[in-house]
């Protein structure tokens, strides 16, 4: 989106979540709260972002993408202030600004989309996101003219009765003209309840001024859910983790048993497979056509499976390959592994991959068959068509020729299988 910067308010501290770590820093299937906003920025094509930090803004700085640029609200004086804080760093910039509270991680790339076009085609000095929700609780109220315009945004605390009635309510995601917004962020002041500046005062200055005021209406109320407590992290996780079943069952994938299914952002799985219940998928996975995945299965970042292949009770991959055709069915931990095509890994199979200081690798060649408990002491080797007997301890470095069969404690060779055809 060219001529937009994006502004992510995240000075609270978040006091409700009663939590050392700062509220956006607090994880949502397996990403802080402003990873997902970030994400939904770069989904929108907004590449240069600042954030407004406060409490814990040195824990933030290390999770941050180094291109985002970082500014200090000293006092917490409101979101107006917050805002306020980062004229030096803006002058000099005459597009856009989007602004979007750091506490709401659902909104969509394409949601943001929509409300930075209409700001731009409209030729508005503000565009605000709404929703309408049964409930408007504490959120501000969109109130508007016998025209529709939009002539204030009433904060809770301070609306009138007639006004707590109204249902459209401020999501906290704005887009205005840098000008406009800075001209009326002089003329805020606190004279409100919380003694704060607030951002949505801007609104009536400017519509006072004459200047166009414009909104756009969330199509999903559910992205408009702000984290405030551990109940509002519990419900963002339940409606992400069902927004992303949908997706992959969208793709042709079926999952038995939604309830009990956890797939994390960014994963990447093939047609007709079938995801068995109580499975936990994380993010950076890709998996093939056609396999079995689970039930009681865990796939961590860096896993990717072929097509054709099993992954069954209670296995865990970790940064592990797993090529064609290949079994990995009962009580199996492999981590770092390359495993070939048509393998037959026993339960109880563990690739022992740390060794106190690093993580090491093991590789199974095609067409191998890994006995029942066998133990792989990587890093390690199991040759193409090799048999690791039951209860097999393979040693680190005691790599096993291709076609050998190996048994016992440590692993010696007892004969060699002959090459098909």
């Amino acid at each position: 989106m060219k001529n937009t910067i994006a502004i992510i308010l995240a000075a609270g501290k978040g006091t409700r979540m009663k939590s050392r770590t700062p509220k956006i820093l607090h994880e949502i299937l397996g990403k802080t709260i402003i990873k997902h906003i970030l994400e939904s920025l770069k989904d929108a094509g907004i590449k240069d972002v600042i954030v407004v930090a406060g409490y814990g803004s040195d824990l933030l700085k290390k999770t941050l993408p180094i291109n985002v640029k970082i500014v200090l609200q000293n006092k917490l004086l409101g979101s107006g202030d917050a805002v306020m804080a980062t004229r030096n760093i803006l002058k000099g910039y005459s597009g856009d600004i989007l602004i979007i509270c750091g506490d709401t991680p659902l909104i969509k790339g394409e949601t943001l989309t929509r409300l930075v076009r209409e700001h731009k085609s409209s030729g508005s000095s503000a565009t605000v996101l709404t929703a309408k929700i049964k409930d408007p609780g504490s959120y501000g109220r969109i109130v508007r003219g016998e025209g529709g315009e939009i002539l204030k945004i009433a904060e809770e605390t301070e609306a009138r009765l007639s006004e707590k009635v109204i249902n459209e309510i401020n999501v906290g995601t704005y887009c205005f003209t840098k000008e406009d917004l800075f001209t009326a962020l002089k003329e805020v002041e606190p004279d409100n309840k919380k003694k704060e500046f607030f951002l949505t005062d801007t609104i009536e200055i400017l519509y006072n001024k004459g200047k166009i005021t414009r909104s756009v209406l969330a199509e999903d109320p559910e992205e408009i859910i702000g984290i405030n407590t551990r109940g509002d992290l519990a419900q963002a996780t339940r409606i992400l983790k069902q927004r992303i079943l949908e997706d992959v069952m969208s793709g042709g994938v079926t999952i038995e048993d939604t309830s009990s299914t956890t797939i994390y952002p960014g994963v990447k799985i093939g047609p007709d497979t079938v995801i068995h219940p109580n499975t936990l998928i994380e993010s950076d996975v890709e998996i093939g056509k056609n396999c079995h995945i689970g039930p009681f299965s865990r796939l961590r970042p860096g896993v990717r499976i072929g097509d054709n292949v099993e992954v069954g009770n209670f296995v865990e991959l970790v940064r592990t390959k797993v090529k064609n055709n290949t079994r990995v069915k009962h009580h199996t931990y492999l981590g770092d592994t390359i495993v070939g095509k048509g393998v037959n890994v026993g339960a109880g199979t563990i690739t022992a991959n740390f060794d106190g200081k690093n993580k090491n690798r093991t590789v199974i060649g095609d067409g191998a068959f890994i006995g029942v408990g066998a133990i792989l002491i990587a890093p390690v080797k199991v040759g193409a068509r090799a048999i690791v007997g039951a209860g097999c301890v393979v040693p680190r470095n005691h790599n096993v020729p291709n076609g050998a069969t190996v048994v016992g404690v440590p692993a010696k060779i007892l004969r060699k299988r002959k090459k098909r055809g």
